[in-house]
């Protein structure tokens, strides 16, 4: 069974940077080289709402809150994806989450300070 975990979240201050990371096990290497991976994110009181999208072919599928500050890559070797964020901003706060096909990670929190 496929198991998510996110990293690398933080607090950081508005016009910052974080990558966060996705690890995929219980999948072989093979198999997560093709597998699409999204991006969520949740803050209290708020739905969870789609933040990116990367296709096993590396499409990739941004919201439009996060277009063009946020990119998305994936460790073919590691079983990773990264969500990088650029240029952070209060609103960019919340857990993030990276899911596949209904498998969720436990999320990690980002908060950025103005």
């Amino acid at each position: 069974q496929v198991h998510l975990a996110e990293s690398g979240g933080g607090l950081v201050q508005a016009g910052g940077s974080l990558t966060l990371s996705c690890e995929a096990s219980g999948i072989s290497r093979l198999m997560f080289g093709s597998m699409n991976m999204d991006w969520y994110r949740q803050t209290p009181g708020k739905r969870r709402e789609f933040v990116a999208a990367g296709q096993g072919d590396g499409t990739t599928a941004f919201a439009d809150s996060v277009k063009g500050r946020f990119t998305a890559s994936k460790d073919k070797s590691r079983n990773v994806v990264y969500l990088r964020m650029n240029r952070l901003t209060p609103a960019d706060t919340g857990v993030y989450y990276c899911t596949n096909m209904g498998v969720w990670g436990q999320g990690t929190q980002v908060t950025v300070s103005s």
